[in-house]
């Protein structure tokens, strides 16, 4: 069975429910405390900061800013996840807000001091005014002086590590391949997932646009923010030859 490809991708709740397995792993949650020790130095965020964690997926990152002290907000389009997020914080007793919403319509104004956008979760939109209008809605969602972190893959370095596919066998038989290729002068990423898991394949095709570290400059400068600066890690590292991720850090 395999999805045709479309450009809402991104609304398959399907894609993301047989893919969790295979994006947030033991070993991702597990980082999670050091990300977030990284991510409030960067941003000097200060104890008990109004957060917004926009496209939270199972609030690997909500879950932590709530036990950092933090008032949280949890904005995904993916009922499952804000489902299992809501669960596993009833458990811990924590009290994230949870939205269910489409992050090109999530807007409150004034309504936070910090913004974070993690693990590749910018960019899924065919017309990049999309893009543009997230970007114009996080700064209105920032109070004055309030900052946005994104944390992404940057054109640069996928240009460094480029594979056309790769493939791997999780603890339970499944295999998981990734095929993809670049498009549209490389600004544009076209995937094939597929799983096969008991003798029955499963394919989804996805697509998103891939930033420089100059564009994504440029692209948040353009939407309002007057400091803007990128990193190559969450660790606050150059963004050079040696860069694994893209971080960008934007001041209201």
């Amino acid at each position: 069975m395999s999805t045709l490809p479309h450009d809402n991708w991104f609304t398959d709740d399907s894609f993301w429910e047989t893919f969790e397995f295979a994006m947030f792993t033991p070993a991702r949650f597990e980082s999670v405390p050091e990300e977030i020790d990284a991510v409030l130095a960067l941003t000097e965020a200060q104890p008990g900061a109004d957060v917004l964690d926009l496209c939270c997926g199972p609030g690997r990152h909500t879950l932590e800013l709530c036990r950092r002290g933090c008032h949280v907000t949890g904005v995904d389009r993916t009922a499952h996840y804000l489902n299992k997020l809501r669960e596993s914080a009833e458990t811990e007793g924590l009290t994230p807000e949870l939205v269910e919403s489409d992050m090109r319509e999530f807007v409150r104004p004034d309504g936070f001091d910090l913004v974070i956008n993690m693990y590749t979760s910018f960019g899924y939109f065919e017309d990049p005014a999309e893009d543009r209008r997230v970007a114009r809605n996080i700064y209105e969602s920032l109070r004055p002086g309030g900052v946005f972190l994104l944390e992404t893959m940057g054109k640069e370095r996928l240009a460094n590590i480029w594979r056309d596919s790769n493939w791997r066998r999780e603890e339970d038989g499944t295999i998981v391949i990734e095929e993809r290729r670049v498009t549209r002068d490389w600004t544009w990423i076209e995937n094939t997932w597929t799983i096969i898991r008991e003798g029955r394949q499963q394919s989804f095709s996805l697509a998103h646009r891939v930033y420089s570290a100059a564009e994504i400059k440029a692209l948040f400068g353009e939407c309002g923010f007057s400091d803007v600066r990128v990193f190559g890690s969450l660790q606050g590292d150059p963004y050079d030859n040696n860069a694994t991720r893209l971080v960008l850090v934007a001041r209201k």
